[in-house]
């Protein structure tokens, strides 16, 4: 157990998930703090907060798309756990949202959508975390899951990479508003991870593994310890930073080159 986090109070928004989300409200709570696990689905937040003692954890219920919904639940989680210490914001993507098309085929309502489930309500939840984290003058962390989509470019999901990208400068923003606060603010940049949307993307049909330079899909739990340790103080002199979880790919040169085998270079 990683000790400067046992006692921390935990939002993880998203935390359900049977992917990233649920794997951090797990390994939160392995460390010893108290988790709020919110989700759109409040039965399925409910059962694994039951699921993570001994230390208090409850089950919220957060609608990403919805401002108030999120504003609200940075509230309800505070009232939960008597304080904030921690927030982290899990939900986004967009496979399981809006098509891969060009530009010129998005629709408004599309675009409007994915900047809301992965740049919009992160912005609203760190507002609502930083002025609980000012009032109590201790500090805190936020920590977002990212994706490589905001380092490289995006094609076909222009919307998505938009969206990622923008998270990268709002953390580095964050970092330096309130770095005299004692509040920081990191990114988790993920690579392609095991998950429900690999899945609809049929990841192994596209050979996907087979271009990762570590020659296999990401896994949750590999997510969730980046996020716990950019979460603890153990990271304290780390802010506005970006971690690259992502088995190597956007380390390869670009090119397929002579004598070099395609996982090191394409």
């Amino acid at each position: 157990m990683t000790e400067t986090l046992a006692g921390k109070r935990v939002l993880v928004i998203g935390g359900a998930g049977p992917g990233n989300g649920g794997a951090c409200s797990r390994a939160f709570a392995a460390e010893g703090a108290a988790v709020a696990v919110a989700d759109l689905n409040l039965e399925r937040a409910v059962a694994l907060a039951e699921e993570l003692g001994p230390q208090k954890c409850v089950g919220l219920q957060v609608d990403v798309r919805d401002a108030p919904s999120v504003s609200a639940v940075v509230d309800d989680a505070v009232t939960a756990l008597g304080g904030l210490d921690v927030l982290v914001t899990v939900v986004g993507g967009h496979t399981l949202f809006a098509p891969w098309v060009r530009l010129d085929e998005v629709s408004d309502a599309d675009w409007d959508l994915i900047q809301t489930v992965n740049l919009g309500y992160v912005a609203r939840a760190a507002r609502a975390a930083l002025r609980t984290f000012l009032r109590q003058g201790t500090g805190g962390s936020i920590v977002s899951i990212g994706s490589i989509a905001g380092l490289v470019s995006s094609p076909y999901s222009a919307a998505y990479g938009a969206a990622k990208a923008g998270l990268i400068n709002l953390a580095r923003s964050v970092s330096l508003e309130y770095a005299r606060d004692g509040i920081r603010m990191n990114v988790v940049a993920v690579g392609v991870v095991s998950s429900d949307a690999s899945r609809a993307v049929n990841s192994a049909a596209l050979g996907m593994a087979d271009a990762v330079p570590v020659g296999r899909l990401g896994d949750a739990a590999e997510v969730a310890r980046a996020v716990t340790f950019l979460a603890s103080p153990a990271a304290g002199y780390i802010t506005g930073q970006t971690l690259q979880v992502d088995g190597g790919v956007t380390t390869r040169f670009p090119l397929q080159l002579p004598n070099v085998p395609p996982h090191a270079a394409r």
